[in-house]
C-alpha cells in the first residue's frame, strides 16, 4: 500500500525535493504551499514520476491552516501515514533592524505553525496507531549566528518541540518523531528572504544539494535515528560551541561578516516572508555554483 504523504513547503527547494524523492516510490503526495504557481509546477514533476498528488495552496503560519491541510488530507486519502513538516523562510536583520511583523512571521511559519500542525495530526495517528512526523530544522536548531536571531529562535524551538513530543509519544509505539538537521542548504530560500543589513546574502559555505536532504528525510523515515545532521559543517561548529564557545562566537561573527553578508548594498525588503512571490519554484537556489569568495 502506497504511503499517504503530506509535505508542507512542498513548493521549491527541501520540501520539493522530498517530494520528488516519495514521487519515485508512488507515495501518495499532498503538497502544502502558499505560492499556487510553483505548488502546481511541483505537483507536475510529481505526477511525470507516477505519484498521485493533491496540491493545498494555503499559508500555515495562519491558524487554522494545519486543521485545514490535515481535513482536506484525510478526505481525499482516508489517512496520514508521513507528515514532512518543511516549510520555512529566512529573515536577515541585527534585533533591533529586524521589522515585529517580519519577526514575528518568521516564528509563526518556522516554528508555530509546525507546533499547530502536530497538534492536527496526531489524533490520527493515535487512531491508526502509527504515524511519523519529521520535522525539517537546521544547522541553526542547535548553534547560533548574528543577523539571524528570528531564524535561530525558531529553529531552536522546533527542535525542543520535537524532542519534547517525542518523550510524550513513548507510550505510543507506533507513533515516531523525527528531525533532520541540515547545515546551509542550495535553495531558493536565501534569494526569498527578509533582508534589514544593507548587505547581499549569501548561505554560509559548504553548501549541502538540496536533494541530499530529501534523502535523508526519506531514510529517517523508515531507520531507527530520531535525530540526523546532513553536511560537512556540523562538524565543526557544533563542537567549537560547545568546547570553546568564546571563540565560536568570534569566529561565527567573522564567517558571517566575510562570507554571508558581503558588501555589496542591498535595499531593505521583506522579501517572500510576509507574501509569496509567485513564480514557477525550482529546488535548487544555484547556490552550489557560486565561489566562496567573490569580489567585494
Amino acid at each position: 500500500m502506497e504511503h499517504v504523504v503530506v509535505i508542507t513547503g512542498g513548493s521549491r527547494g527541501i520540501g520539493r525535493a522530498a517530494a520528488l524523492r516519495f514521487a519515485r516510490r508512488r507515495a501518495r503526495l499532498v503538497l502544502v504551499a502558499r505560492d499556487t504557481v510553483a505548488l502546481s509546477s511541483a505537483a507536475e514533476e510529481c505526477r511525470r514520476r507516477g505519484a498521485e498528488v493533491l496540491t493545498l495552496p494555503m499559508d500555515l503560519a495562519t491558524a487554522d491552516g494545519p486543521q485545514r491541510a490535515v481535513d482536506a488530507t484525510i478526505e481525499r486519502f482516508g489517512r496520514i501515514d508521513v507528515w514532512v513538516a518543511s516549510a520555512s523562510v529566512f529573515s536577515y536583520g541585527s534585533v533591533e533592524d529586524t521589522p515585529d511583523e517580519v519577526r514575528d512571521r518568521v516564528m509563526e511559519t518556522n516554528l508555530l505553525g509546525h507546533m499547530r500542525a502536530a497538534r492536527a495530526v496526531l489524533p490520527h495517528f493515535r487512531a491508526a496507531g502509527l504515524g511519523t512526523i519529521v520535522f525539517v530544522g537546521s544547522l541553526y536548531s542547535q548553534v547560533a549566528g548574528p543577523y539571524v536571531s528570528s531564524y535561530v529562535a525558531a529553529k531552536h524551538g522546533l527542535l525542543g518541540f520535537s524532542r519534547s513530543l517525542r518523550q510524550e509519544m513513548l507510550a505510543h509505539r507506533g507513533i515516531r518523531i523525527k528531525m533532520v538537521l541540515p547545515a546551509s542548504v542550495d535553495t531558493p530560500i536565501y534569494q526569498r528572504a527578509a533582508n534589514y543589513t544593507g548587505r547581499t546574502a549569501f548561505p554560509l559555505p559548504p553548501v549541502v544539494a538540496a536533494d541530499r536532504v530529501a534523502r535523508a528525510i526519506v531514510r529517517v523515515t523508515r531507520g531507527p535515528r530520531n535525530e540526523v545532521g546532513v553536511g560537512a559543517a556540523q562538524f565543526v561548529t557544533r563542537p567549537l560551541q560547545f568546547l570553546a564557545p568564546r571563540v565560536y562566537d568570534l569566529f561565527i561573527r567573522v564567517l558571517q561578516r566575510v562570507l554571508g553578508l558581503r558588501r555589496r548594498p542591498a535595499a531593505p525588503t521583506p522579501g517572500a516572508v510576509l507574501a509569496a512571490n509567485h513564480d514557477t519554484g525550482a529546488v535548487s537556489g544555484g547556490w552550489s555554483r557560486v565561489p566562496v569568495r567573490r569580489p567585494r
